[in-house]
């Protein structure tokens, strides 16, 4: 059985955090975005997000790496990825224990409930999941924060 996932969430994108101000200015200027003033200040890890239409966000994610939350050594959330939401996380977990998919999770990062699980593709690209409705990404919980 695979996982389910429901949505794709977001990219997450790194950037020099000297020009965090010039890039959301790309973003929301040239592009006519919006930004999500609601995103945590997350210590040691400077960044914006960009909400992009319904159901879509940019992470824009700056600081040294590896990052004050990173696990091990390529165990660090801060790194480019691509983000999907899923059904259920913890039967998402269960499911890649049940295949042997090696993954590790950051627990309230974002919010106190958030749980985002890891792993990385065959080609080392890296991959989240997270529960769906426990995050920014969708315009629907934006009005909420």
């Amino acid at each position: 059985m695979a996982i389910e996932i429901v949505e794709l969430h977001h990219p997450g994108y790194r950037i020099d955090e000297k020009l965090l101000d010039t890039t959301v200015d790309f973003y929301t200027n040239v592009l006519g975005l919006e930004r999500d003033k609601s995103r945590p200040i997350i210590p040691g890890i400077p960044g914006a997000w960009i909400n992009v239409g319904e159901v879509g966000q940019l992470h824009l994610i700056g600081g040294a790496q590896p990052s004050p939350v990173a696990k091990g050594p390529g165990e660090d959330p801060t790194r480019p990825h691509v983000a999907f939401a899923v059904a259920d996380i913890l039967a998402t977990k269960k499911e890649l224990d049940r295949m042997g998919v090696r993954y590790w999770q950051i627990e309230g990062l974002t919010s106190p409930d958030a749980l985002q699980v890891f792993m990385n593709d065959p080609c080392g690209n890296m991959v989240e999941l997270h529960q769906i409705d426990k995050c920014n990404c969708r315009a629907s919980n934006r009005a909420k924060a």
